[in-house]
């Protein structure tokens, strides 16, 4: 850990973010998920929103969540897209289209 002192590292709290602390959604982060599906599921567009889901897995992810790592989605559409082969490729396309807008 370059510029940390051994006695900073040895003594103070934890300077590196914990994996599950990057998957934690803020209040804020879930107020704009909401107002960009108005509550309506972001696959179907038919049923109402009930689940944020990560397009990267909570795992995986190497940033803090934001909204564009989430959608808004009825329990149908998250059971397909984390449980199922389709959903799971669908979910990848996802991601690989937001990097390439990025």
């Amino acid at each position: 850990m370059a510029g940390i002192s051994k006695k900073d590292q040895l003594y103070n709290k934890r300077v590196k973010t914990t994996q599950r602390q990057k998957g934690v959604i803020s209040n804020h982060v879930r107020e704009l998920v909401y107002e960009r599906s108005n509550g309506i599921c972001e696959r179907c567009s038919s049923q109402r929103a009930m689940q944020m889901a990560h397009l990267i897995g909570r795992k995986q992810i190497d940033h803090v969540t934001t909204e564009n790592d989430l959608w808004h989605l009825c329990v149908m559409c998250h059971k397909w897209l984390d449980e199922t082969v389709e959903g799971i490729q669908y979910k990848r396309e996802k991601v690989y289209e937001n990097e390439d807008l990025s």
